[in-house]
């Protein structure tokens, strides 16, 4: 079994770093600093690169 060290999916931070917040999708364990987690909500697209089928998310509304 191997461990995994926690890191940003954007920026590769580790949890020593910057707080990080943990989610799931498609039954992995993923992590995502506050300063990236505006992107997954507002331009998911934007991670395509590094979560697949994140450019067929339904970015949130602005709600100003």
């Amino acid at each position: 079994m191997t461990d995994v060290t926690p890191e940003c999916l954007v920026c590769e931070r580790s949890s020593d770093l910057i707080p990080l917040l943990a989610f799931q999708f498609q039954g992995k364990d993923l992590w995502i600093c506050p300063e990236h987690l505006p992107i997954l909500i507002h331009q998911p697209a934007r991670l395509a690169d590094k979560l697949a089928g994140a450019e067929g998310f339904t970015p949130a509304e602005d709600h100003d």
